[in-house]
């Protein structure tokens, strides 16, 4: 018993030691380092940056402004996609530039630059504003690579929606309805 309550003391003595000496040690730590003292700034918000590089042209880089710029369509095919939940996506190609795509999303047009994949799969981005647009044979998506989220899923073109619209439509072969008799 007498045991315990000397562990019990001890360890409220040490406890109390070091909450007088932290102060001390603090403020030791302040005067060796004086920076590790003061509070880092808050790093600029994405929006804050975009503002700020809109703000200042001159600040961007080339490809940030390329990227910025809202694209020309003349001359471009258009292709429409209708995606889930009612989404619909506009991608603009022009036959003599197979590296970028305009893509419309939400009433603005962005430039997309392609990205070398080993999937073999058409991936297009816009690192500014974080833009990812991935193409499949059966389907396409776009994401959001700075908040980590799909905008739009289940992007399909009037191709790649006929397949699936022909099946609906044909009448399943090889199982008869069981009629009562």
């Amino acid at each position: 018993m007498s045991l315990s309550k000397l562990a019990i003391a001890c360890s409220v003595a040490l406890g109390a030691m070091t909450l007088t000496l932290a102060p001390a040690s603090f403020a030791a730590t302040a005067e060796a380092n004086p920076k590790a003292v003061k509070a880092k700034p808050k790093a600029k918000t994405t929006k804050a940056k975009a503002a700020a590089k809109e703000a200042h042209p001159l600040a961007m880089s080339v490809a940030d402004k390329e990227e910025a710029d809202e694209p020309s369509t003349t001359g471009s095919a258009s292709t429409d996609f209708n995606c889930e939940l009612g989404n619909k996506i506009t991608i603009y190609t022009n036959a003599t530039d197979d590296k970028h795509i305009a893509l419309r999303w939400k009433k603005r047009l962005h430039r997309l630059s392609r990205v070398g994949t080993t999937t073999g799969a058409n991936r297009f981005e816009n690192r500014l504003y974080g833009l990812v647009w991935i193409g499949i044979p059966a389907k396409g998506m776009l994401l959001d690579s700075k908040q980590g989220r799909q905008l739009a899923n289940e992007c399909k073109d009037a191709e790649q929606a006929k397949p699936a619209a022909v099946l609906e439509a044909a009448p399943s072969l090889g199982v008869l309805p069981v009629t009562g008799g």
